[in-house]
């Protein structure tokens, strides 16, 4: 580089017009690929964000030459347009010099064939470490990406409140507008309860109900359900199975989301891979942790929850406030992971609360809502020139994500009040007895929603409507109808059986359930140690030892049913949303990998219970009372389970669960002899009732008359009512989740 050019660019504006009569020239494209072009010497040098993950590490020094580099500043991540600096337009940003920002580029030359190869030299050494473990990590993910282009136009949404008598509406949103595009972030700023989440709902498509208005479309095509393999959405709250690893959960997220295209060590490759793009390689064999399990950190529980999603290379990323609940310098990592999955041409959209001014400046786009009404839309780094120009400014230094809330909140305080503000307030003040120093809440809304109206609103949406400069065949492309799946049923249900057995055996084979189920059978066995059948008092309390054992194993599988889908409701809702897997194999997983569980602890139970209390000393009796329970134990829990799905509501279900059980026993007649006629029927559908004498027919060929139970035949009866309900309780589960809104 010649010495006389001039080594770097700042941001006052004599110097913008120093840079636009030198040699240097810089140019950002508004598309998916965005392009920094450098003109030193006759050398120009484009860099494509796409292309920009397959170069290497950069060039050798010999290759550069002496003081041939680039170094790129990461703390605004902000491409100046030539157009901007020719035209004056630069003059708003010049705002952030007031808080101390500079931006310096040098110069770079390279061999043309090279240029692919020397791109990652344009990102610092810094770019790529860790701030919390300080160590490298990979960059994103290296795969052609389908670019969308995202455009939102005047959307409204109405929720129905409906009374006791009357019927109203309530608005949530009042005209948004906006975009964003591949390689961008685009911030949706504002406090509490002014619609982000609705918002960012609604783009995403996981909002469909109720009123909604406006128009929202993807590559200038309305939103389909082949977009969902499309997009990732990160929700506010952590929903991770506990007791899974982070290696494991990515790695099933990955057989279950990837396209069957892929083998299944590809696959394992994928979820490797973003293991170490997001730096969770320390922590990959550990457990994910909850309320009662120790596990990993919050950071990393969030970067576990964006690896379920940027896992599939979505086009189109939406989060809701990743970095709520952490620290400064891990809501800075969440967010440097989202700027380096937007430079891989994907198009990043976040809800952010209250930011630090590091995490503001790295946002390429911001929205700013205040009860529902759109404040602000612009390119971030502009949005303290557009208040300044329409009259409110800092009075002291203050981070602008500070400055932007507060106005969002109404408050004033250390701002400056705009006179035709103020001068609206005085004019309320004269026909009012009280008077008003300050703009209310109010006021200042209204002055901003007004303000945008008539400055900016207009032009942004001119922008809007124009049609994007892209191919039928990528509109196409996101509008196909056809719904993909990432693996077959039988995959499907092999994966989610193996997760499901994972998941649940801490909780079945604790120490604490295992223990009931021990001393609970030793008590038995003491209380009927080598109780007789010779004699009627005897066969009489062998009776009821057969009755405790046919009532415990029908409560017992009823209330562990009972919260089988009411607390997996939050997981089944967010991996159906994205198409994850069909609800049939989820059912059949879920309900079959309960079941190994399910008999192990009555295995152990019978084997203390039978030998102890004397019952009939035979290898086929043994195990066809073995069998017996099985079948109680399974009819049982398709009872929970049809309970548990129908409610979706622990106490109701656990309410309705007591009770019908409880029915089931009494109106077995083994308690009043004399049942009803109109209640006598709830007998054949109880599982105690067919279970009790199943195993009294196992005990005794022929039952005694002292136990008083008659038209006891082969069982045949019994056995096969117990599959009925095996089958039909099951049924009625999986009717009522399929017709539950998830």
């Amino acid at each position: 580089m010649d010495s006389a050019a001039p080594s770097g660019i700042s941001r006052t504006r004599s110097e913008q017009l120093e840079m636009a009569t030198a040699t240097q020239s810089l140019s950002r494209t508004a598309s998916a690929e965005t392009v920094l072009s450098a003109e030193m010497n006759g050398t120009s040098l484009s860099r494509k964000s796409s292309f920009a993950k397959k170069g290497g590490v950069g060039s050798s020094p010999g290759k550069r030459g002496g003081n041939h580099h680039i170094r790129k500043s990461r703390s605004a991540q902000l491409k100046l347009d030539l157009e901007e600096v020719s035209s004056g337009a630069a003059l708003s940003r010049a705002s952030s010099a007031s808080l101390g920002f500079s931006f310096s580029f040098t110069g770079f030359t390279g061999p043309p064939e090279d240029v692919g190869a020397n791109l990652q030299g344009a990102f610092s050494d810094d770019d790529n470490v860790d701030p919390e473990a300080g160590i490298a990590r990979k960059r994103p993910i290296a795969e052609p990406t389908l670019p969308i282009y995202l455009k939102f136009t005047e959307v409204k949404y109405k929720v129905i409140l409906k009374g006791m008598t009357s019927t109203t509406e309530k608005d949530i949103l009042h005209g948004i507008s906006g975009s964003a595009s591949p390689g961008e972030v685009l911030a949706l700023m504002g406090p509490s309860g002014c619609g982000k989440t609705t918002l960012l709902s609604i783009l995403g498509g996981r909002i469909n109900g109720n009123i909604i208005e406006g128009t929202i479309t993807y590559n200038d095509e309305p939103y389909n359900k082949s977009l969902k393999r499309r997009i990732g959405f990160v929700t506010q709250d952590d929903v991770l199975f506990a007791h899974l690893t982070v290696r494991e959960t990515l790695t099933y997220a990955a057989l279950l989301r990837l396209p069957q295209t892929m083998s299944k060590q590809q696959k394992e490759e994928r979820a490797m891979d973003v293991i170490y793009e997001l730096g969770l390689e320390r922590c990959q064999d550990t457990m994910i942790g909850g309320s009662f399990v120790r596990g990993i950190s919050g950071g990393e529980r969030k970067r576990v929850c964006i690896g379920n999603e940027i896992i599939i290379n979505p086009s189109l990323l939406l989060l809701d406030e990743p970095t709520s609940g952490l620290d400064s310098t891990t809501a800075l990592r969440i967010v440097q992971v989202l700027h380096d999955i937007a430079e891989a041409g994907k198009t990043v959209l976040t809800t952010i609360h209250q930011p630090s001014s590091r995490l503001f400046l790295k946002f390429d786009k911001l929205i700013l809502l205040g009860k529902g009404s759109l404040l602000y839309f612009g390119k971030a780094s502009e949005a303290m020139a557009y208040f300044q120009s329409i009259g409110c400014s800092p009075l002291i230094a203050m981070n602008p994500a500070e400055f932007l809330l507060d106005l969002a909140n109404g408050n004033t305080n250390d701002i400056s009040i705009p006179s035709e503000l103020d001068d609206r307030v005085q004019t309320e003040n004269l026909g009012s007895d009280t008077r008003n120093e300050k703009p209310t809440p109010k006021d200042v809304h209204e002055y901003l929603v007004e303000a945008y109206e008539t400055r900016v609103a207009n032009k942004e949406k001119k922008k809007l409507l124009a049609p994007l400069p892209i191919s039928q065949d990528l509109k196409a492309t996101v509008s196909s109808p056809k719904r993909e799946w990432g693996a077959s049923w039988w995959q499907q249900y092999s994966i989610l059986f193996w997760r499901g057995l994972k998941e649940r055996r801490h909780d079945y084979l604790s120490w604490m359930r295992i223990t009931q189920v021990i001393a609970t059978a030793f008590i038995l066995g003491l209380l009927w140690w080598h109780s007789g059948s010779a004699n009627p008092e005897g066969q009489q309390d062998q009776a009821g030892l057969l009755f405790f054992i046919a009532v415990f194993w029908g409560f017992f599988p009823v209330f562990t049913a009972i919260f089988t889908f009411p607390q997996e409701r939050a997981m089944l809702k967010k991996e159906r949303a994205v198409d994850m897997y069909k609800l049939s194999s989820y059912f059949m997983a879920r309900t079959t990998s309960d079941l190994p569980l399910d008999l192990f602890l009555p295995v152990i139970f019978l084997l203390i219970v039978y030998f102890m209390a004397g019952l009939r000393q035979s290898i086929k009796p043994f195990f066809l009372t073995m069998l017996t329970v099985f079948l109680s134990i399974i009819a049982a829990q398709g009872l929970g389970l049809a309970i548990g799905a129908t409610l979706m509501d622990i106490k109701k279900a656990t309410t309705l669960a007591s009770v019908t059980v409880m029915t089931f026993m009494l109106a077995g007649g083994f308690f009043v002899k004399g049942v009803p006629l109109f209640i006598s029927w709830i007998r054949y559908i109880s599982f105690n009732y067919h279970t009790y004498r199943l195993l009294l027919k196992v005990q005794y060929n022929h039952v005694p008359p002292s136990i008083n139970v008659s038209n006891l035949d082969n069982g045949a009866k019994e056995v096969a009512a117990l599959i009925a309900m095996i089958f039909g309780y099951r049924l009625l589960a999986y009717v009522s989740l399929r017709r539950m809104q998830l």
